[in-house]
């Protein structure tokens, strides 16, 4: 009996303070909604894909990086023959001298089981003989497929089996802030792991190519790196690691070319040898708030035409220098490098609808784009 009451005594004291703490963590919660946890939707899929949250990425790099594969390559560099050394008399004293090799190294990925690897067109530009180092331990040699120059990527062939293709992701989908990992071969110290965010999409403007289009990230990308793969907390990947800011001041700016431009690129070196993109013939600088106001004109936007190739797509259509194109096929001009990139997406022969402001009249012309020149 005198143990009933202890208990009820108990009940009854710690009653209050317990439905008090419940009322004010209710509260708390509601007010302070960062206290209930981790986002549901992403550990619903990271559950999904039978990972337990985003404390470690093991499962990313596990999936991805026996696609990742180092390059060794070597080039031959002849020595500078002096011109003494011909002479019959002086041609004793000047021994022939072998020539140099020198080695380089980069980072690619494998994008089809049948021996297909993608890397920076850097990488592999100008060398003799490629060596392709595989996750598992084989080395096989490569040779190149196809090149492209204006997005700096290039594509492998090797003679193998047993290879494991990586998996693409989105990166239209890819917002700032996302977690990213960077896998390659930095220094020739064998594969290597950095984990950053997404810093910034659609960088263009840095006059690293011709057709730039970076996903900026802060994972650590060093030299070796190039050619190696940008992936998600999933495992798939989101670019080609291409280039660092080249500042001795900067520290975390990395460049990676997104998936998608990649499976563009690879898909015609592989189907054709060659990119196919579209061209204008035309050269134009970007309006300008300080042009607009020299050129007494009210535009602030657009691109001022200031030659036409003769011949070419905009000669043929009556585009004339001095004429201020401020739309392609119904987008508005905001700048020159997103247009130059919009104009090579058009298949050559098909029609681009141009608007034109030429003084005082606004002009529709139609031109048909042409193959883009390559730089190979």
């Amino acid at each position: 009996m005198a143990a009933n009451k202890r208990f009820k005594a108990t009940v009854e004291f710690l009653q209050l303070p317990v439905i008090t703490g419940l009322v004010v963590a209710g509260l708390l919660l509601f007010i302070f909604p960062e206290f209930r946890g981790t986002n549901l939707q992403a550990d619903d899929e990271l559950a999904a894909h039978g990972w337990s949250g985003p404390v470690s990425y093991a499962q990313a790099v596990k999936k991805a990086a026996p696609s990742v594969v180092n390059i060794y390559t070597k080039t031959k560099v002849k020595r500078t023959v002096h011109p003494l050394s011909r002479h019959p008399f002086f041609k004793r004293l000047y021994k022939q001298q072998p020539d140099r090799v020198e080695g380089s190294l980069g980072s690619g990925v494998i994008i089809d089981k049948t021996g297909f690897i993608v890397t920076s067109f850097h990488v592999v530009d100008s060398v003799d003989e490629i060596l392709i180092l595989l996750y598992d331990g084989r080395e096989l040699p490569a040779m190149v497929v196809g090149t492209d120059p204006e997005t700096d990527l290039a594509v492998l062939k090797i003679d193998a089996d047993n290879l494991q293709e990586i998996q693409f992701g989105n990166p239209n989908q890819t917002e700032i802030g996302d977690i990213v990992l960077a896998i390659g071969n930095p220094f020739g110290m064998g594969q290597t792991v950095t984990q950053g965010i997404v810093s910034a999409t659609q960088r263009n403007g840095l006059n690293l190519n011709n057709l730039e289009n970076y996903i900026q990230t802060d994972a650590d990308i060093n030299p070796g790196n190039s050619g190696g793969a940008l992936i998600d907390a999933y495992g798939n990947l989101l670019g080609i690691n291409a280039a660092i800011l080249n500042n001795e001041k900067s520290d975390g700016i990395g460049f990676a070319i997104p998936a998608d431009e990649v499976k563009k690129v690879l898909t015609h070196l592989i189907n054709h040898g060659r990119v196919i993109r579209g061209w204008l013939g035309v050269e134009a600088i970007e309006i300008t708030q300080a042009l607009a106001n020299k050129l007494s004109i009210e535009l602030t936007s657009g691109l001022l035409v200031t030659a036409t190739v003769k011949d070419g797509p905009t000669y043929e259509a009556g585009i004339l220098p001095g004429d201020i194109v401020t739309s392609i096929n119904g987008q508005s001009v905001i700048d020159r490098q997103r247009s130059i990139s919009q104009i090579a997406e058009i298949f050559p022969g098909k029609p681009v609808e141009l608007v034109v402001q030429r003084k005082d009249q606004t002009l529709s012309i139609t031109a048909t784009a042409g193959e883009r020149p390559s730089l190979n």
